[in-house]
Formats: structure tokens, sequence, C-alpha cells
């Protein structure tokens, strides 16, 4: 059974979370050798490289895996020093959560826990139960229904999106109307590779496979205002183009023809106690801003 010191774990979080050796050196009051010294035995003991670069310092695959490990051990220290009536601090958790959640209703609940230190990572809704399920996160929302091993899975609901473009895009690309042909001219708005919620929405308005080409912007809010601009036409969450839709400035490709996307709440077991705040925060909001 791998064992490792706590000293190096709690040492890899400050490199991580500070980015330099020396930094990390600063915040635990040793010297930048005695950092060195304990990554190098963090990479003997864990039977592998940690960083793959040094300048900032950016974590290999297993570093990461040992990153979420240390803050778990050490979001399981604090909680049970809270339970014995001692302070032990904000709980460090690593959670996964898309940008869309983020813009549209998840970070009040966890600005309700304030007994956390959150480290988000933010990706694809489609594609973050791959980093829970290689223990990256401790937790995830996901539209994987079926709980990962080790884990718990909460359906929540889904988050609906509208296909939006300003009326003078539309009636620059769709004045023939939103077919085939039109969808593989016009350009769309994509977050990023991963996302693939425009070819979901013209598989299911044409029955074919169409790839549009895409303008990336992996940021919710320029992504919206890239809409309005008429840069490109996207699948918008509801709730962030409704007054835009009412007031004329962007409009449906096709009226009435939303897409929603179900989420759920996965939580690893072993954080499953620690976590349960954060778990019921993040239900009780979904319940108020999901379909």
């Amino acid at each position: 059974m791998l064992m490792i010191a706590p000293q190096l774990m709690t040492t890899l979080i400050a490199v991580v979370e500070t980015g330099s050796f020396d930094m990390a050196a600063a915040r635990l009051r040793v010297t930048p050798p005695a950092v060195s010294q304990r990554m190098r035995a963090l990479a003997e003991a864990a039977g592998g490289p940690v960083f793959a670069r040094l300048q900032p310092a950016v974590p290999t695959d297993l570093g990461r895996r040992l990153m979420r490990h240390a803050r778990d051990m050490a979001a399981l220290q604090a909680d049970l020093s809270a339970d014995l009536g001692q302070d032990g601090g904000p709980r460090p958790v690593s959670i996964a959560l898309n940008a869309d959640s983020l813009e549209v209703w998840a970070v009040p609940p966890l600005a309700s826990c304030p007994g956390f230190r959150f480290d988000i990572c933010i990706l694809d809704q489609d594609h973050s139960a791959e980093v829970l399920r290689r223990g990256e996160v401790s937790a995830a929302l996901t539209t994987r229904a079926d709980p990962l091993p080790g884990c718990d899975a909460h359906p929540l609901g889904a988050l609906r999106y509208r296909a939006t473009c300003t009326p003078a895009f539309h009636a620059r690309y769709f004045a023939k109307g939103v077919t085939a042909q039109a969808l593989i001219a016009a350009p769309s708005l994509r977050f990023t590779a991963l996302d693939a919620l425009q070819k979901r929405w013209i598989a299911r308005q044409t029955g074919q496979p169409i790839d549009p080409p895409a303008h990336h912007l992996a940021a919710p809010g320029p992504f919206v205002q890239a809409t309005r601009e008429g840069l490109g036409w996207g699948l918008n969450p509801e709730r962030l183009v409704a007054e835009d839709i009412a007031a004329g400035r962007l409009i449906e490709l096709i009226p009435d023809t939303h897409l929603d996307t179900p989420l759920h709440w996965q939580v690893g077991r072993t954080m499953a106690e620690v976590l349960a705040p954060v778990t019921r925060a993040i239900r009780n909001a979904a319940r108020e801003a999901l379909i």
C-alpha cells in the first residue's frame, strides 16, 4: 500500500497553488531546496514525475491525481477538527463544473458554503465525468446519469438552451430557411472543440451529422456578446438570452426548438460526507434554476 508523508502532500498543494517552488517555500517558511527535495521524494514514492514543467509549476496527470488526494486529505482533516470543536480552517476541495452552469446558477450555492475553499475545474459537462473517474476532482456536474465507480449520482434537472442569432444574421444566412445547406455555410459559435451542443441541435433539426464552421470562445459572457454582435449563431442558455429575445435583439433560428441538457451531480463516496453541505446547496439551487 502506498503511504505518502503528509508533509509531502502539504508541499504539493503549496507548489501547485502558488505556481512555483520559491513561493511555496515562502508560504511554508522553508527553503526552496527543501521544497525541491520534498517534490523529488514525492515523485519517487508515487513512481513518476509530478510536474510537467516548473515555470510555472504545472502538474502531470499523476500530479493532478495526487493533488486531488492531498486536498481530500486536508478537507477530511479540517472536517475532523471541526467535529472536535477545533478550528481546522476551510476544507479545500476540487470540483468540475461547466461554464454555463457557473454563469447561470452554480455560483450562489457555492457561495452559501463558506467552510470550503474551491478549486474549480471548468470543463464541458459531456467530459467532466472523465476527470472525476481519473480522480482529479472529488465531485462534478456531468451529463452522465449512471454513477461512476465509487461515486453517488444526484439528478438535478436540465439546463435549457436556445439556438439564437441576430435578425440581421438570420436574414443573411437563413433567408431561405434553416436548411442543412445554410447551416454548412453559416458561422457558429462553439465554447471549445469539446462543445457538441450546436452539432446536437443541428442533428435534431436536420437529421444530418453536420459540423458547421465555428468560432471558439471559451467564456460564457463573451459567447453571448458574440451572438449579440452577429459574429455567429450559437446555443445560449435560455436565462442568459431571454431578455434579448423578448426585446428582439436576438431571435431563435427556428422558433421553439430548445435543447435541454440534463445535469447530474456526482460525488466520490470518500468525500460525500465532507461535501454534504455543497451537495445540498447544489441540489436546492438546481430545483429553482433548471428545467
